[in-house]
C-alpha cells in the first residue's frame, strides 16, 4: 500500500529509547576506544620499523633491553654450549612440522648468556624424538635480530619439557631451570647447519583493533536503525466508500 510521509508517525516510547541510548554509548564509547589503541599501535609499529634499521646492539658491551633492544639488529662474541641445545615442538615449514633449534651462547668475557635460535629443522623417523643438530664449539661472532617469545600460550599437560623437547620458548623456565644470567630477548639468526631460516616480523597488530572498532562502530549504528525502525509507524488510512446514486 503506497503512503505519504505525512502518513508516518514517530513516537518512541520509554524504556526502549532508555535501552537504546545505553547501548548506543557503550558501543561508540568501545568504539572510540579501539580507535585510540589503533593509533597507539601505529606509532608502536613505526617504532618497530625503525629499530629494523638501526645500528646493531653490541651484547659484549650490555645486556639486551626489551623495551628498546626488540626486534634491533645485535652482534655478540662468544661460544655456543652444545649440552644446553633445546628443539621447540610443533614448529611448521609449509606443510611440514619440526622444531626450531634453540641453543644457549655464552657471551665471551661474561657470566651472561643468550638463547639463539638457530632456525627451524623438521622431524625425523625417529619422533618424537629430536633429529641429531650438530653444535659449533669454536668461538664465534653471531649477527641476528632480538625478539621476544610470546608470553601467553596454552599448554594441555604439564609435561611441557620432556629431555631435550620442549612445547614452548621460555626465557623464564630456562633461566629458572639453568640457574643463569639469561639475556631477555632471543637472538634469531639465519639458519646454519642445514637449517632453515625463521623470520620474526615487527607486528604491532594493528588491524585487529581496527576490526574491532570497526564492529563497535556497526553494532552502534545498528541500534540506531532498530530504534528507528521499531518506533517508525505508518498510519493506516481508514478505506474510503463511495457512494452510489440509485
Amino acid at each position: 500500500m503506497p503512503f505519504t510521509l505525512h502518513q508516518l508517525r514517530f513516537k518512541p516510547s520509554l524504556v526502549p529509547s532508555l535501552a537504546a541510548l545505553v547501548g548506543l554509548s557503550l558501543t561508540l564509547y568501545l568504539g572510540q576506544w579501539q580507535q585510540g589503541r589503533a593509533a597507539e599501535k601505529r606509532g608502536l609499529q613505526a617504532e618497530y620499523d625503525a629499530r629494523v634499521v638501526a645500528p646493531p646492539v653490541s651484547l659484549n658491551r650490555a645486556s639486551a633491553e626489551p623495551t628498546k633492544d626488540r626486534f634491533r639488529p645485535a652482534v655478540v662474541r662468544g661460544r655456543y654450549e652444545v649440552e644446553g641445545q633445546f628443539f621447540v615442538d610443533n614448529k611448521s615449514q609449509g606443510s611440514m612440522v619440526g622444531y626450531y633449534v634453540v641453543t644457549p651462547f655464552r657471551v665471551a668475557d661474561a657470566d651472561r648468556w643468550i638463547l639463539v635460535n638457530r632456525g627451524w629443522v623438521a622431524r625425523s623417523k625417529a619422533y618424537p624424538k629430536p633429529p641429531i643438530v650438530r653444535v659449533p664449539t669454536e668461538e664465534l661472532t653471531l649477527a641476528g635480530s632480538l625478539y621476544a617469545p610470546t608470553e601467553k600460550f596454552i599448554e594441555l599437560s604439564k609435561n611441557t619439557v620432556d629431555g631435550a623437547v620442549w612445547q614452548n620458548l621460555s626465557i623464564q623456565r630456562y633461566a629458572e631451570a639453568t640457574k643463569r644470567q639469561v639475556e631477555p630477548l632471543v637472538l634469531l639468526i639465519n639458519g646454519q647447519e642445514g637449517l632453515v631460516s625463521v623470520a620474526e616480523r615487527p607486528d604491532a597488530r594493528v588491524e585487529k583493533h581496527v576490526e574491532y572498532m570497526l564492529t563497535w562502530y556497526s553494532l552502534a549504528a545498528t541500534i540506531v536503525l532498530l530504534w528507528l525502525g521499531l518506533n517508525l509507524k505508518v498510519n493506516r488510512m481508514p478505506p474510503t466508500t463511495s457512494s452510489h446514486n440509485p
